[in-house]
This record gives structure tokens, sequence and C-alpha cells, in this order.
């Protein structure tokens, strides 16, 4: 976009500098007419060049104000995935599994000590009395997902990306990597953007930025890597409203 009004400004001025050729150069009696077309054309690269620069502002616009929704909603997501796992040691690629799991998990709250007990295996082999350390996992209380994670949000409709393309749902996966469970949600930005212009769209989906949403989706979780993070700024999610 930089590059096409950068070439717009460089016609404006190129047109600016052939109307002041023609007042030098050019007979009088036809001045009158030429200098007409090409302050025409002038005003018309100018109005391009506005929109261009408007259009893109506006797109921005739209694009944040989306973008934060769907954050907000890949967050509730994340937050039901792990509150899942250390319940059922590991994740679930069902949106039905999840909605019933926040409507009735009851979550322990434990409390990791270590205790010394008397190791009975080297104590008969060394003959003496021999102590090893343990640690023993205490069980505190219990606190409910849906009161304490979902007080207010409508975790019925988690799946749904809320923004876009009417009826859009965020694409969930789970599985392992090397034992180890992950999970993925996730949604195209085409999905997201999908009554805005193409060009802006495509180029918004190829974007590599520090703070910018980077790639083609807006993804929280990896099936190629170990991690829940989202694959947005820090901006986006301190702006979430709980």
């Amino acid at each position: 976009m930089l590059k096409v009004i950068l070439a717009i400004v460089a016609i404006i001025l190129l047109t600016i500098l052939i109307v002041w050729l023609i007042d030098k150069f050019v007979p009088k009696k036809i001045k009158p007419v030429l200098n007409l077309v090409l302050w025409a054309l002038i005003v018309y690269l100018g109005y391009i060049t506005f929109n261009s620069v408007y259009d893109e502002l506006r797109f921005e616009k739209i694009k944040d104000e989306r973008y934060q929704v769907v954050v907000d909603r890949l967050i509730d997501i994340q937050k039901a995935q792990i509150a899942y796992k250390d319940v059922n040691g590991k994740y679930t690629d069902k949106y039905d599994n999840l909605i019933r799991f926040i409507d009735t998990a009851q979550v322990p709250i434990t409390q990791r000590r270590d205790s010394t007990v008397r190791d009975d295996e080297q104590s008969r082999r060394y003959g003496i009395d021999m102590f090893k350390t343990i640690t023993l996992i205490d069980t505190l209380d219990y606190y409910s997902v849906k009161d304490s994670l979902f007080k207010k949000v409508d975790h019925t409709k988690i799946m749904n990306v809320g923004v876009g393309a009417e009826g859009a749902k965020f694409e969930l996966k789970a599985g392992t990597i090397d034992d180890i469970p992950v999970f993925e949600a996730s949604v195209d930005k085409a999905v997201v953007l999908h009554d805005q212009d193409k060009n802006l769209v495509a180029n918004e989906k190829q974007t590599v930025s520090v703070d910018g949403v980077n790639g083609p989706k807006i993804v929280v979780g990896s099936m190629n890597e170990i991690s829940t993070a989202g694959n947005w700024p820090k901006n986006f999610a301190k702006n979430k409203k709980e």
C-alpha cells in the first residue's frame, strides 16, 4: 500500500511539473485546455491517494476490533483446555467435551510437600534403618470451573468466532508430541475479515511483525510444538475484558 501511495504522489508531482512546463513553453491558445486536463488529473490522483490512505486506516481499525473479539474467545478456550487437562491428563478436540466439563468440573486445589519415610528395601539390604524423601500432594479444596473461569462468559458458545463470516467456528485440534498433550484452536484471518478488501486481507495474512498477529491465522496452542500461547501481541491479552 505504501508503494502505491508513493507512486501516486510521484505522479502528482510529475503532473505539476508538466503543468509548469506547459505554462513556460506551450502556446497560449492551447494552455487553458491542457492546464484544465492536467489539474483534473491532479485532483483525481489526489482523491485516489486520500481514499487509499482512508481505506487502509479504516481496515486497521476494523481489524483490531475484530481481532480483539477473536483473541478474547481464544483465551477462553485456552483456559478451558488447561483446566480440562489438569483433570483429565489430556486436551480435547471436541467442544461438547469442553462445554460439559465447564458445566460440571470441580478442579482440585493441591499443595505439594516433602516428607521423610523409612525405606524398607534399603533398610533390609543394609540391616539398618534407611530413610528416603517423598513428595506428597495434598488436596486442599476444589473450585468450580464454571463459577471461577466462566462466570461472565456464555461458555456454551465457546466455539463461535463471534465476528466476520456468519456462523464461523474455531477449528479445534488435540493430540500429543512425544507423549506430551498439545492442542490448537484457530481461525483463518480471511474468515474474520471476510467482507474487507481482498488485497488488504492477503497482505495481512503475510504479516511478520513484533506488534502484529503473525501468519495467516489467529491461533492459540500448537500441534507442532509444546505451547499453550497465542500468536497475538501482549496488548490484545491485556485488553481482554473479564
